[in-house]
């Protein structure tokens, strides 16, 4: 029996995108919501909608009963879980199964396997995939443990077995290091932790995080399309994607394929699933990959696989579900050209990356044209809600080679217009001109590495700076003309000024604007651009290149944004500048004293009262914001002069908790 009904039980991005795909096969289309998300675009997109209940997804989108129950008000004959919610839940597809719905996704005895740690990696070893070879039971003896440390092959990691805290752990390179460190290894952990067992596991350099895609269906077809690498990620959490990877050989391609494709079929496996493997960068021979965990569903970063195979996933897994045999074989999957996903989220990567969120005042992706393609579940004015993911939407690019795709992103980054929450994009666009990920040299620890003190905006190249000192006076010289031109004023018009001095950060350039010629510091550039003031974008040419710049007037200049940074521009006339030197800089005002909420939350607990004397580095409140909790500790010592917020109370960002004296 063909489906002809499908209800969606997700929301947001990926929502929209099974709606997408199950309108261009005819099938109809039921959302569900819960009240945060009445508005949402998803609610609109599909032909029903059933409102399942109160804003946290616990009492919403994570209750089967009401899934159930809206595909029988609605009579839906299938549903499509997406990612995250109950996606992997192997009782949730049980529950469907005994309704006679059907579940576009795998068997529940594939979840079920799959969902437990140990048993997918007993599973895994069965079916003859790499597993991170290691050493679980007594060892003897140094002797012992040398002996096994050679089986596995250096490097080695040698841990206490009730450690933690990177306490009793010790790295081998060699047998020397094992004969010298056991022993040590099992003092700290009966020193630390009152227990000297230690086990050994092969310690894999330069970790990356790649991922095999699987397509199968009920007929015992089961096809790998390629890898993904993911290996850009933030406290675990990914960021970018690309396919395929640029360190997978065709030969390192075919022998992950097929051992994940052997893993599948042990599970009796189909529809799209994934298997993430950890693969040693520092191992050349393209042996050095090992299973990690199966997920068995869509995964967020479907779209750059699609990009490179011509395959739309959601309509294969319908089409699976439906009973359908694939109609393709493993050697019709191709690769063509390269695909690269920046998830755009509600995050503020120059304070800590908290979470944001907040009314989408300004949302206006870049348009999806030649190898630009977006995936949001978002429209502006809409709410980026504290109950979900922050994620906004995935940018994906797709290009002949890398680097062109890599420089897509670049572009369209600059041109997507978002205001209302703080969000990422300068910090994607940062990743992308970094010559180390440029160059395809990627591990899972980059943003540690690259940004360990956080994120302060992208470097901007000197060419760049004075790109924008040229965009930067011609809009203040647009500006210009247009005052000149406002009714009532005494004397005759004169011309706007044609000179114009440009501070941006610490350094000044002289730029001059005689007609279509412009010079920057005394040397002719080529710029052609349309601005009328109130324009927020300017597309500009500088010969073959072309830039966008989103723009902001400010006092005495212009905040620009372009290339992952915002920069300041003092512009003054040239007859002006002179005067500069004269004018008092103001400072801003000492905020220590107080204690201020770093980002919308819920002030779940305030540990101080007016009279207490507190301490440097005192947790003074905790606020919760997307289901985390967030201590703040007092930056200096001092008696609390008063308090403004109460226990309980949902506050906005920059909020007045409390002042010192």
């Amino acid at each position: 029996m063909a489906i002809t009904k499908i209800l969606i039980a997700n929301r947001g991005e990926i929502a929209c995108r099974v709606i997408r795909t199950a309108r261009k096969m005819g099938i109809k289309t039921v959302a569900v919501y819960s009240d945060a998300d009445a508005r949402a675009p998803h609610v609109l997109m599909a032909d029903e909608a059933v409102h399942i209940g109160p804003s946290p997804a616990a009492q919403s989108y994570l209750i089967a009963e009401k899934i159930i129950q809206a595909c029988k008000d609605t009579g839906a004959d299938a549903v499509h879980p997406g990612y995250g919610f109950l996606s992997e839940r192997e009782s949730f597809r049980k529950a469907l199964d005994a309704e006679g719905i059907i579940f576009v996704g795998p068997p529940a005895n594939a979840i079920a396997a799959m969902g437990d740690k140990i048993e997918s990696k007993k599973l895994a070893k069965a079916a003859g995939v790499n597993v991170v070879p290691g050493f679980v039971g007594v060892i003897e003896d140094t002797e012992h443990a040398v002996r096994i440390s050679n089986e596995i092959g250096y490097p080695v990691m040698m841990k206490a077995s009730a450690g933690g805290g990177g306490k009793g752990m010790r790295l081998a390179y060699s047998e020397q290091d094992v004969r010298e460190g056991f022993e040590a290894t099992k003092r700290e952990g009966l020193n630390s932790f009152g227990d000297d067992r230690v086990f050994i596991e092969k310690f894999i350099e330069s970790p990356r995080h790649i991922e095999i895609q699987i397509l199968g269906d009920q007929h015992g077809n089961i096809l790998y399309l390629n890898e993904r690498e993911c290996s850009i990620q933030r406290r675990h959490q990914k960021v970018v994607e690309e396919a395929p990877s640029p360190f997978v050989s065709p030969e390192m391609r075919k022998k992950m394929g097929e051992q994940c494709v052997a893993l599948a079929r042990a599970v009796g496996y189909f529809s799209a699933g994934t298997v993430e493997l950890i693969v040693s960068g520092a191992d050349k021979t393209g042996d050095g990959f090992y299973f990690l965990e199966m997920n068995t569903r869509l995964q967020v970063e479907h779209p750059v696989t699609e990009e490179i195979t011509g395959l739309d996933l959601v309509e294969q897994m319908i089409r699976v579900a439906n009973g359908e045999e694939l109609s393709f074989r493993q050697e019709d999957v191709k690769i063509n050209g390269w695909s690269i996903e920046n998830r755009v989220y509600a995050e503020d990567p120059y304070r800590g990356f908290l979470p944001s969120t907040g009314r989408l005042i300004r949302y206006n992706p870049p348009e999806a044209v030649d190898g630009v393609r977006v995936d949001d579940g978002v429209v502006e004015g809409g709410e980026v809600s504290m109950f979900y993911d922050p994620m906004i939407a995935k940018l994906i690019t797709w290009a002949p080679t890398r680097l062109e795709a890599i420089d897509k992103q670049i572009a369209a980054l600059d041109q997507f217009e978002i205001e209302g929450p703080g969000h990422n994009i300068d910090f994607v666009s940062a990743l992308m001109q970094h010559e180390r990920f440029r160059s395809g040299n990627i591990t899972t620890g980059f943003i540690a590495e690259e940004y360990p003190e956080g994120f302060t905006g992208a470097p901007a190249s000197e060419t760049l700076l004075k790109r924008l000192s040229a965009i930067g006076a011609f809009a203040a010289m647009a500006q210009a003309d247009r005052a000149r031109r406002i009714e009532g004023q005494l004397g005759k018009r004169l011309a706007p000024p044609t000179g114009w001095q440009v501070k941006i950060g610490d350094a000044i350039h002289d730029v001059e604007i005689n007609g279509d010629d412009v010079t920057v510091d005394g040397e002719a550039i080529e710029l052609a651009l349309e601005y009328t003031p109130g324009d927020r974008l300017i597309e500009a040419e500088f010969g073959e290149e072309q830039l966008a710049v989103k723009i902001a007037p400010v006092r005495s200049g212009f905040v620009l944004t372009a290339h992952g940074a915002s920069h300041k521009l003092r512009i003054l006339p040239a007859h002006a500048a002179v005067h500069a030197k004269h004018m008092i800089e103001k400072i801003p005002p000492d905020l220590s004293r107080f204690l201020i909420c770093p980002m919308p939350g819920l002030l779940v607990a305030l540990n101080v009262k007016e009279g207490d004397k507190v301490e440097i580095g005192q947790p003074l409140a905790v606020i919760e914001a997307m289901k985390m909790e967030n201590i703040l500790r007092a930056q200096k010592a001092g008696v609390v002069k008063s308090v403004s917020a109460a226990q309980g109370e949902s506050l906005p960002v920059d909020a007045i908790i409390l002042e010192l004296e």
